[in-house]
């Protein structure tokens, strides 16, 4: 592959990360599970348990990044660790889960803030298909064009999203009451806190962006550990200020079940001006998070056709793994016009964390086997043990309260298996 070249530094290496956390979850929870949990207390603690999770999991993954730098991500980790079987299953879990379905709830969202910032209606779903279709576009021809695009636009990003959480936090703070904080008072729900870290689970999602494309970046034993761990405290503690924001300043009973909590929040603080401004915020938040997902799924794919275990005309592109991005565009745009919000968050975030559970399971296997000097993880072994015991203690949540989500990301890694089996026979 004539693009797969170690040409990614660390500023690039930070965009990735950050660009694809910071997204649509983190303006579209807070809604959801306020409605469930009943005080904004309580929602902001289910962010810090979250941010916590994900540190645990950044962690896990720089150890396995450390001794295979290599792009693929899960289908690499497992298929190296555990079983070929094992490393398509993720694989394909990343094809429908991990790329194609995060795209298509980034699209939604970029839908309901991008018409009301712009003061018009915009035909359904045109601008979230008009945005990954951009971003195909960019990232498609050349990596350097689209690279330096998306820094400048995680820059522009993260640079206005913190201008507005301090200065939201300064505005509640210089108020003589805070609005109602529940809607109405309800009784601690420990199976509605874990449904909701599931869901808070999604919007962390994108701590391990950099190892679908190890294969790419400079120096990866200092880079692709480093920038995990790292960009998620940095994530972690922009969530907690902005959450806040959100949470404080509108009624409660205003913001539960509300998909625009930051859209309400702005109208709150500084009307309709603020409004418009907080939603083409979100807009770019969004866009930026579709580029670096177009961006990081379609490398997954091209190493599962290098393998042989796709069709080889994934591989095809001279810059970029063009062919592999263009297939991305489609699929994204066939699940957005089909799919709803609700639906994709609950079984995002119950595929992906079972995914990653068991690829920082597969970590601790492969530390066992070949020492801590090979597989660094800090912390160990608390931090696997949280991450995979908090992640699989809330997918069980969701499954008792709600199985065709989890039924459906069962479904998923099931039908991997029989493909593999069909494409090592074609083999």
């Amino acid at each position: 592959m004539s693009w797969e070249r170690r040409r990614l530094g660390a500023a690039s290496v930070a965009a990735l990360v950050v660009g694809n956390m910071i997204g649509a979850g983190v303006f579209t929870t807070s809604g959801l599970a306020l409605a469930d949990l009943g005080s904004p207390h309580r929602v902001l603690l289910a962010w810090g348990v979250g941010g916590a999770i994900a540190l645990c999991g950044a962690l896990s993954y720089g150890g396995i990044a450390t001794r295979l730098p290599r792009s693929g991500g899960e289908y690499t980790f497992l298929a190296e660790i555990v079983h070929p079987a094992a490393g398509f299953a993720a694989g394909w879990i990343s094809l429908l889960a991990g790329f194609t379905a995060p795209l298509a709830l980034a699209g939604l969202v970029l839908d309901a803030y991008l018409g009301p910032a712009l003061g018009t209606e915009l035909p359904p779903r045109l601008a979230g298909s008009a945005a990954i279709v951009l971003a195909g576009t960019l990232h498609g021809v050349r990596l350097g064009g689209g690279v330096r695009g998306q820094n400048l636009a995680v820059a522009l990003k993260l640079a206005a999203t913190l201008a507005f959480a301090v200065w939201g936090l300064a505005r509640i703070a210089g108020r003589d009451a805070l609005p109602p904080t529940a809607a109405p008072p309800v009784p601690f729900d420990p199976g509605a806190f874990a449904v909701s870290l599931v869901w808070i689970s999604f919007a962390y999602a994108g701590w391990n962006a950099v190892v679908y494309l190890a294969s790419e970046v400079r120096d990866p034993e200092r880079s692709l550990a480093r920038s995990m761990w790292l960009s998620t405290l940095g994530v972690t503690a922009l969530y907690l200020l902005l959450n806040a924001v959100f949470l404080y300043a509108a009624p409660a009973a205003e913001l539960a079940g509300r998909a625009d909590v930051a859209a309400v929040a702005a109208s709150h603080l500084g009307g309709e001006p603020l409004r418009r401004g907080v939603a083409l915020l979100v807009a770019l938040a969004l866009f930026t998070t579709i580029s670096a997902t177009v961006m990081a799924g379609p490398r997954v794919y091209a190493q599962m056709a290098r393998d042989g275990l796709l069709p080889a005309w994934l591989l095809r592109g001279h810059d970029a793994p063009t062919a592999a991005i263009a297939a991305q565009v489609l699929l994204a745009l066939g699940v957005l016009w089909v799919a709803e919000l609700a639906q994709l968050l609950s079984y995002l975030g119950f595929t992906l964390g079972l995914c990653s559970a068991a690829t920082v399971l597969a970590g601790v296997r492969l530390r066992r086997r070949e020492g801590a000097a090979a597989v660094p993880m800090p912390g160990y072994p608390v931090t696997p043990a949280l991450f995979v015991g908090f992640t699989v203690a809330s997918a069980g949540f969701l499954v008792a309260r709600d199985p065709w989500p989890a039924a459906l990301g069962a479904l998923t890694a099931a039908a991997g298996l029989p493909l593999y089996a069909l494409a090592r026979r074609r083999g």
